[in-house]
């Protein structure tokens, strides 16, 4: 029988670090004091209200792997803004690029030449010939499931359940016990029945896939090639050549948003598993944090779009925005595509990333833990269940905020970030063996004092 983790003393261990972490973090309490006073919750989004401790800690500078907040403190980033630093904290390359472009403009709304060498970068990576930028990955998804609607003139979506895709509207519904789709919880503010616009289907699940597009009025389907934001859940074989293979027999658009799973190498998921998407898209890291998103078309696609949009009116059909395709984060994504996110250094990143989870496989053995961790190239994820999930649901089921509110909580006063919506990892090309190995240790240590109790 495995290890099972005693509540009352579980609580205790947080109490500790609690005070551990208020008698360490002054300045940065100083700090959220005053920010509540102009800022609700007392930061500049809500997300990071959910860190945890007493309030998040203020980053002075970031650099590579580390970070060092306002009391002095440096960490090893594991978070790396959820993505968005995956190429390290203000890499060389990508800073040298944006000094020299801020003297040079920052946006005209006027093309670059940077911009046909991007695009052409991405065609290189992902095979998708055309290209279009926006200022974030949730735009682009926004932008594709418009086009889909428009060009096969139907208007759901196909979603997977316990998603996520930025905040597109149609992605916040979830399945309810009956198998019914309903707005998922936290949904805020949702402008119409979420039955009206999506239809949702657990990941790993041709049978249901088939069943939404079957009935002729599913525009596209959006998906990751495996799910990360309700932690990692792994396509089993076949199932994506599966869902394809549905998406051209019903005549709905694929799209493919790598967002996260570009941790997988240069080209994604899409690349390594030679996917065929109508649709591509992606964000976050491309830029090295600089905000940016980007879609890829097929030929095809841009043809019809071609047809069906007039220019006189194009600037009011919902794609597009002022800032969109600027200068400066044009010229940040080609730095971080030559000189970055390179094969080397994934290849560098995927290692640590095996390694790290090497280091909980091993903890979680020694203590005899009903726990599993997860990979996906440079990201790894423990969960508080002992078998890998296949569905959203199953991932949704292996949490326990409170086990993970205190484990964030030890590994960041020891010197340690995760990302606070789960347990989650990713290395970036300035990781060390030493940064694994010391979380390794840290991790162990947590493990230890867990059971002890």
């Amino acid at each position: 029988m495995s290890t099972q983790i005693n509540r009352q003393h579980l609580k205790s261990l947080r109490a500790k670090e609690e005070q551990r972490f208020l008698d360490t973090h002054k300045n940065s309490a100083a700090a959220f004091e005053d920010s509540k006073k102009v800022m609700h919750e007392g930061v500049p989004m809500s997300w990071m209200a959910k860190w945890p401790g007493a309030h998040p800690v203020f980053v002075k500078e970031a650099k590579g792997a580390r970070f060092t907040d306002v009391d002095g403190h440096t960490y090893v980033d594991f978070c790396l803004g959820d993505t968005g630093s995956m190429t390290g904290h203000s890499p060389d390359a990508t800073v040298a690029a944006i000094r020299e472009q801020v003297g040079k403009g920052i946006t005209a709304m006027l093309p670059t030449e940077d911009a046909a060498i991007v695009s052409g970068l991405l065609k290189e990576r992902f095979g998708l010939p055309l290209w279009q930028f926006t200022v974030s990955a949730t735009d682009a998804n926004r932008h594709v499931i418009r086009y889909s609607r428009m060009i096969t003139g139907r208007s759901k979506i196909v979603v997977i359940d316990r998603c996520y895709h930025g905040s597109v509207d149609e992605t916040f519904a979830t399945l309810d016990d009956a198998g019914f789709t309903v707005k998922r919880e936290g949904n805020i503010g949702a402008a119409v029945d979420l039955s009206e616009t999506t239809r949702v289907v657990e990941f790993n699940d041709l049978a249901a896939m088939e069943k939404a597009l079957a009935q002729g009025d599913v525009a596209a389907i959006l998906m990751e090639p495996a799910m990360t934001n309700i932690g990692i859940v792994l396509p089993q074989d076949g199932y994506l050549v599966g869902v394809q293979e549905l998406a051209k027999k019903y005549g709905t658009y694929l799209i493919i948003d790598e967002t996260h799973t570009i941790s997988v190498g240069p080209g994604g998921m899409t690349k390594a598993l030679g996917l065929k998407p109508d649709f591509l898209t992606i964000g976050k890291a491309l830029a090295a944090g600089i905000p940016t998103g980007t879609f890829g078309m097929t030929q095809e696609i841009a043809d019809a779009i071609k047809k069906m949009v007039e220019l006189e009116i194009i600037d009011l059909g919902g794609i597009g925005g002022t800032l969109a395709g600027n200068a400066l984060s044009l010229a940040a994504m080609k730095a971080t595509l030559t000189d970055v996110l390179t094969e080397a250094n994934f290849e560098r990143m995927i290692a640590l990333g095996n390694r790290w989870c090497d280091g909980i496989d091993a903890a979680i053995k020694e203590f005899d833990l009903d726990w599993h961790c997860n990979r996906l190239g440079a990201r790894g994820e423990y969960i508080f269940k002992g078998k890998q999930p296949v569905t959203g649901k199953e991932a949704a089921d292996s949490g326990d905020f409170e086990l993970e509110q205190y484990i964030h909580l030890r590994l960041l006063n020891d010197g340690y970030l995760i990302t606070p919506f789960h347990n989650m990892a990713l290395m970036c090309p300035d990781t060390t063996e030493a940064d694994v190995d010391g979380h390794t240790a840290a991790f162990r240590t947590v493990c230890a004092e867990l059971v002890n109790g």
